[in-house]
């Protein structure tokens, strides 16, 4: 039966497209009011130390492509304001994407595509997002207050205007919740990741224990020194930030168990702590063609053999990494059986586990992707092998490059091999990347 799952695009790319170096901030775990940093700060904070440590000029890239889910209203196209900040110059086009949780991931995909085609040789791409500061909003009902008070001729209009104001004028609306809510079913995505808890019949305590497992891998890779692409920051107050601040050492069963479930009050299992947290932060790479490589005598740190793209339905959007990761080995068959690591975006501990569990039911893929998937089977040591977003945290517009960037240390650490990264995507998509890094 042929696949009823849609491969996008032709196998590979036309041209090489090389990983050359990348960097990222650390993670910083949202307080409820505003970071320290836009969005444009922390990737001008991680592109800065990446560029610093190039054989060539920030000049001398072609193109700045950036993924952004929700930038500053003094941010329009961050990827230029970022591209500028930086030094690139004024020649240097930059622009940006959005594919919601994938946009970092868009970017690479981007900038591969263009150098694949020809149309660019060197190229800085990758995400940003500080979530944090998701604004804080009136609704339209005061915003046409405020019009019809500024259009007022009189002082006796303005005071008539004035008396009609009452307290639901002044209920905010959080721009952090309307962008995690889908616009065509009305859900959460937390919701969705319950649809997903009770479609596989996944529990609380088994959640729970795949994010105590996601806090104890990072603080195991962080102690090992596995976070090499992290730049620190430093806040005008002159505080370090060196590492990930949503890591919780302490994280045990009986902490996670005193949690209620936030998105399903009275039947749920998603809560707070098996789900990723609001976070700030950003990831950069530096993607160069063969003559690039060749012209300013590049490090390869890895190549991006494929790219996949796939659909599915809003409600049940946590399932996407297993039709993109699908549609992506079907064009590579023999990496399929040669995947040494793989990178699954942990947006929920339910939707990583919903994952695991459809590749194990034969049913669900003949139903859903219309025959048995190639996906091999997935071996729980070799994925997120240094935790994932749960204890790291999943500021949007930058995890696609995240995990990216960290598949390639992984596989680099272990003297090469092949990789996956993927992710789900809000509104019922996925997207999946082929890596591979050379052995020394």
């Amino acid at each position: 039966m042929a696949s009823k799952n849609k491969q996008s695009g032709p196998v590979g790319y036309a041209r090489p497209v090389y990983l050359v170096d990348g960097a990222r901030t650390p993670f910083l775990r949202a307080q409820g009011r505003p970071g320290p940093f836009s969005a444009a700060d922390l990737a001008v904070a991680a592109g800065r130390g990446l560029l610093a440590r190039q054989n060539f000029s920030p000049e001398d890239l072609d193109e700045v492509i950036i993924g952004c889910v929700i930038p500053a209203p003094d941010e329009a196209n961050i990827g230029r304001v970022i591209s500028l900040r930086l030094g690139c110059g004024n020649g240097v086009t930059a622009w940006t994407v959005q594919r919601n949780c994938a946009s970092g991931m868009q970017a690479l995909a981007t900038a591969a595509e263009r150098i694949s085609a020809g149309y660019s040789e060197l190229i800085l791409a990758g995400g940003t997002e500080a979530m944090s500061h998701a604004p804080v909003l009136f609704g339209n009902s005061m915003v046409g207050l405020l019009a019809d008070w500024q259009q007022a001729k009189s002082f006796g209009d303005k005071l008539k205007i004035f008396s009609r104001l009452r307290p639901g004028h002044f209920k905010p609306v959080i721009g952090l919740l309307k962008g995690l809510t889908d616009p065509t079913t009305g859900l959460l995505m937390g919701q969705t990741a319950e649809n997903l808890a009770t479609r596989f019949n996944l529990s609380r305590e088994d959640m729970d224990a795949y994010s105590i497992e996601s806090h104890t891998r990072l603080a195991t890779g962080i102690d090992a020194g596995h976070f090499e692409e992290i730049i620190p920051l430093f806040t005008t107050d002159g505080r370090a930030v060196n590492s990930d601040e949503g890591l919780r050492r302490e994280a045990n069963k009986d902490s996670m168990a005193k949690l209620k479930p936030f998105f399903d009050r009275h039947y749920g299992r998603v809560t707070a702590a098996n789900s990723s947290q609001v976070t700030d932060g950003a990831a950069l790479l530096v993607l160069a063609s063969e003559e690039a490589v060749a012209r300013y005598q590049l490090p390869i740190l890895g190549q991006l053999i494929d790219t996949s793209w796939s659909g599915l339905q809003p409600e049940e959007m946590g399932l996407g990494p297993v039709y993109a990761m699908d549609a992506l080995l079907r064009k590579h068959a023999d990496a399929a059986r040669e995947i040494d690591l793989w990178e699954i975006n942990e947006a929920f501990a339910a939707q990583v586990l919903a994952c695991l569990a459809a590749l194990d039911d034969d049913e669900w893929q003949r139903q859903e992707l219309g025959d048995l998937s190639v996906i091999p089977a997935i071996d729980p040591n070799c994925l997120n092998v240094d935790g994932g977003a749960v204890a790291i945290g999943h500021p949007v517009g930058a995890s696609g490059a995240r995990i990216v960037l960290h598949l390639l240390q992984a596989l680099r650490r272990r003297g090469g091999g092949t990789g996956v990264a993927s992710l789900c995507i809000g509104g019922g998509q996925g997207g999946a990347m082929l890596i591979e890094v050379k052995g020394e």
